[in-house]
């Protein structure tokens, strides 16, 4: 059963947007660790807007509301505590260690995109001005579970770079499984972000599971991209890229593997 915290569960067989849902349900009031987990959502999103959609009842898609007075540098850890909670669920349910593209894509040993996580925060919602800042941030995940079976079952220009559990570990796995596991490990992880020395040791997790560092990578920000190696993460969970001899710390991006480090660069 899912740990404290996360009793209020509501689920769906088909719903738009779960994140649209938990975002609206924020502005009428709704607690921090309300869940919306939905059969099949016929909007959904990841970053920069982008769409996938699975058939229903295949993959496990939900969001969770985290209420929190995270600073402002450090709200991406929100959606990288729910990343990392997916990761220990995937591990302890399939048997299959994920490791994370930053900032919260969890990728199969092989290299292949297993679940990606997107998280909105309402700013317009944050009530009067505390300090620190309380703002409710709903954090999305779809965790590829029984869908794509095989190559075939995904569109031009994605094939060879999605996989799902079932591909990588040959039978079905049961969802409900995997969102108890997950959520019974987001509990403790979610209550890291209240205070320093906690999200330092969710920052320090992102790193240990994060396949990025070592590789060379393009960096898409608004309005520039560089290209760089990826040589570290910071203690508050950002990537640092190696641009030409010059460190970049990369808050918040659009980050793609361009290829592993060379033989010089090892």
């Amino acid at each position: 059963m899912p740990g404290p915290g996360f009793t209020d569960i509501r689920r769906f067989t088909t719903i738009d947007s779960t994140n649209r849902y938990l975002l609206e349900e924020a502005r009428r009031g709704a607690p921090d660790g309300v869940v919306a987990v939905a059969d099949h959502q016929s909007a959904g999103r990841g970053r920069l807007g982008r769409r996938w959609e699975a058939p229903e009842g295949t993959n496990l898609l939900l969001s969770v509301l985290v209420r929190t007075a995270l600073p402002a540098e450090q709200r991406h850890l929100a959606s990288a505590v729910v990343a990392l909670a997916a990761a220990d669920a995937v591990e302890e349910v399939a048997g299959l260690k994920p490791g994370i593209k930053w900032p919260n894509d969890l990728v199969a040993p092989d290299g292949r995109k297993l679940a990606g996580a997107l998280a909105e925060a309402d700013l317009a919602d944050a009530g009067p001005v505390p300090i620190p800042l309380s703002v409710p941030i709903v954090v999305g995940i779809g965790i590829n579970v029984n869908w794509p079976r095989d190559e075939e079952d995904l569109p031009q220009g994605v094939a060879g770079s999605a996989t799902s559990l079932y591909q990588q570990v040959g039978h079905p796995v049961e969802r409900s499984e995997v969102l108890s596991a997950l959520l019974r490990a987001l509990g403790p992880r979610r209550d890291d972000l209240e205070t320093p020395a906690g999200r330092t040791r969710q920052a320090e997790s992102l790193r240990s599971r994060c396949t990025t560092v070592g590789t060379v990578v393009r960096v898409e920000l608004a309005r520039s991209h560089f290209e760089g190696l990826a040589v570290d993460t910071t203690g508050e969970g950002h990537l640092v890229v190696d641009v030409d001899g010059r460190r970049r710390t990369v808050v918040a991006g659009d980050v793609i593997h361009v290829r592993p480090p060379g033989p010089a660069q090892a």
